[in-house]
This record gives C-alpha cells, structure tokens and sequence, in this order.
C-alpha cells in the first residue's frame, strides 16, 4: 500500500533538495546561549530568538525547578476537564498587568493562539484585512475562519486603506498584523493602523512575538513603542523567545474577546495547557523584566554594534533598530556559500532565500542577543569580512 505513496514522497523530497531549499536540523550539545557546542565544536550563536539571554539565566532554571517540586510534571488534560492550576492563573494575570489587558488567555504555542482567534470571532458576515508578510501561523489561523479575506501590501497604508473601504459593509472588520516583521525586522507603523481603524471603525490585532519583553521603553512591545497601548485590541505573543524561550503563548485582549476564546476556541478547548515548569520560569521572567531594564539596554547596545561595524566593512544590511539584522546578499547560492564558510569559522548563522524571503532578496538573519559580549559580536564581524573574502562576495557599494 505504502509502495507508491513512498516513490511519491520520495520525488517531491528530491526536487526539494534539487532546488537547493531542503531544511536540515542541526543539532546542538547543551542549553542555548550565546555560544553553542555543534558536532563537537563551539560556536558562536547568532540566529537564535534568545533576545535578552534568559534560555539558560540561572534564575529561571531555579524558578522551573521549584515549579516541577511544588506543581507536578503536568496537568494531563485540558483546563476546562480536569481544572486549572493556581500558577497558570496567576501567569494569566501577570500578562495582563504587564501588557495593560483586562485578561489573557494561554495557549501552548502562539501558533495554537493564532490558530484559536479568527475562527472563534470571525464569520460570514466579517472581514479580516491582513498584512502579506504575516507570520504563517497567522495566515493558517485566518483559513479556518469564514470571514472574508483581504490583503494588503506589507506596511502599506494606502493599501490598508482601500481594503478597509472595500470591507465597509462587513459586520465586523480587524486589520491583522505581526508587530515586528521576521525575515526584516521592520516594525510595523501601528500609530497610523491604529487611525485607520478608527476611522473604519475596526478592530487591531498584533503578533508581537518578536518584540514582547524588550521593544518599547518597557519592552511591552510595539503598542508602546509606537504609542498606542490601550488601542490595539488583541495581542498574541510567545513565551518562546524573549521571556525565557521555552514554549507557550497567549491572546492578551479586551474581557470579552478572551471570555469567548475560553468558550469557543479549539486550541484551547482541546490540547493539554502548558507545563507548570515552564509557567513558574516564565512568572520569574516577567519578574526579572519588571526590576531591571539592563537586559534591554544590553541588546539595544549590542544591536547598535553590530550594525555600525558592519556598515564599516561594506555590507548591505536592511535598516531598523530591531536586534534582527538581516545582511543581504541577493543570490541564494551566495548566501548559502556565505552561511557554510562562517560556520567554518565558527559562527553559527541561517541563511534564507526564496520561498522564505522573495527571489533575488536571499539574506543571512542575524539576531543579537543580550548574552552576546562585545568580544563575540567582534569576533562575529570578523567572520563575516573572511566568508565573504573567502567565497568571492562583492562588498556592497
């Protein structure tokens, strides 16, 4: 039976590896952190979502350790069934406060939380007018509403705007966005989508995966950055890189949005709530933010660095203040040669090209960390300067 679904499988895999885009894992000897073991030898890690260095911070370790003793391994079912425990209740309300939400809800991943809101708030008589480079759990999350679909142009407030028009007649409308775009660290203009949905009479929706924890004077994000907290309705966000990169998400929103999501959504409603050792770590992130903003100001200065000593040597990189800095070299064979000959020097880096990122715009994404020294971030420079030397690059003009 499996014959011929294997050949099949088998053909769509080789022209995956033909095409120069198959994904291999590589794995890594230790906890995360600015300088990883891989096959063997250190390396210095620059493409891991660990902004403020919590993945491995003693505290947090601590903080899990004492969840496991005091809560169990996990809850083994769904809150509504068997209960919900005291500490996922108190994270719940720790979110809120942080963010400035009336309530929060948690979902296992952010994708699972991205997955639970369309469906449940959104139907026939709805329109959902959505940014082109939303995250994939976004676009997935929107399939599995009935509402109507639009589509604009990333950061595109013309286009935004059409579409708001076009859906005028629409029930309910939400412009749906990632607060900090992946692949380039864009951040996302909210104050202007904020006046058009007003103006439209629409609700706000932000993924800030990328920004929750360490963008905005606070680090609650992009709302605060731009100005707007208290005007975005939803927000969704990670416990998987900022605050401690371990796993988990959340729908942070106005009361009766999270009180329907309780009820109706399905993510929620049907798949295991996260481990007390991963909530009582990420209630200890949230302390250590709340206490200090040294974590902040460390990547915010390691960002800085790095960007200036790369424009020094000549590379082309997109502009930003995000710790997302992508170095753009344009073909994707190029920048594949590039991610091999700096891991060969000892710098651990992905590089992305099409379909990921658009054809002719292939790119190494570097991420910085607040455990990065200054030292590694050097070191790291240097690197890139011998790759490019050593495969031929042409440095940007």
């Amino acid at each position: 039976m499996y014959g011929d679904v294997k050949t099949q499988l088998r053909a769509e895999l080789d022209e995956i590896e033909a095409a120069g885009l198959m994904k291999r894992e590589r794995g890594i000897h230790g906890p995360q952190s600015s300088e990883i073991e891989v096959a063997g030898r250190e390396v210095l890690n620059f493409c891991a979502n660990n902004y403020l260095g919590l993945a491995n911070d003693p505290r947090i370790v601590a903080a899990a350790h004492r969840g496991l003793d005091e809560w169990g391994y996990g809850l083994a079912s769904v809150r509504f069934i068997c209960g919900t425990q005291e500490l996922h209740l108190e994270l719940e309300r720790r979110v809120s406060g942080f963010l400035g939400y009336d309530d929060t809800i948690l979902f296992s991943s952010c994708f699972d939380a991205n997955g639970g809101v369309f469906e449940t708030l959104f139907g026939p008589d709805d329109a959902i007018i959505s940014d082109e480079l939303n995250h994939a759990s976004i676009i997935d999350g929107i399939r599995l509403s009935k509402a109507r679909r639009f589509r604009y142009r990333n950061r595109d407030m013309a286009e935004l705007e059409a579409r708001l028009a076009e859906a005028s007649d629409a029930r309910r409308r939400v412009i749906v966005t990632d607060g900090v775009f992946s692949m380039d660290g864009y951040i996302a203009p909210l104050q202007e989508i904020c006046d058009l949905a007003e103006r439209y009479d629409a609700l706000v929706f932000v993924d800030d995966s990328h920004a929750v924890g360490f963008v905005g004077a606070n680090g609650r994000g992009t709302p605060e950055y731009c100005g707007v907290e208290g005007r975005v309705d939803i927000t969704t966000g990670t416990f998987g890189k900022a605050l401690g990169g371990a796993s988990g998400g959340y729908v942070a929103a106005r009361q009766e949005i999270v009180d329907l999501l309780r009820q109706r959504a399905r993510p929620y409603l049907f798949s295991n709530t996260l481990a007390p050792a991963i909530v009582a770590g990420t209630i200890e992130a949230l302390t250590l933010l709340s206490t200090s903003g040294s974590l902040r100001e460390r990547l915010n200065a390691n960002a800085a660095l790095f960007r200036e000593l790369m424009d020094a040597a000549g590379f082309e990189l997109l502009p930003g203040e995000h710790a997302i800095v992508p170095v753009m070299f344009g073909d994707a064979a190029l920048t594949a040669r590039i991610a091999d000959a700096l891991q060969q020097r000892g710098v651990f880096v992905t590089a992305f090209s099409y379909p990921v990122v658009p054809k002719g715009a292939a790119r190494i994404r570097v991420q910085l960390s607040a455990a990065h020294t200054v030292d590694e971030i050097r070191r790291c420079v240097a690197a890139f300067i011998e790759a490019r030397d050593a495969v031929g690059a042409v440095p940007a003009e």
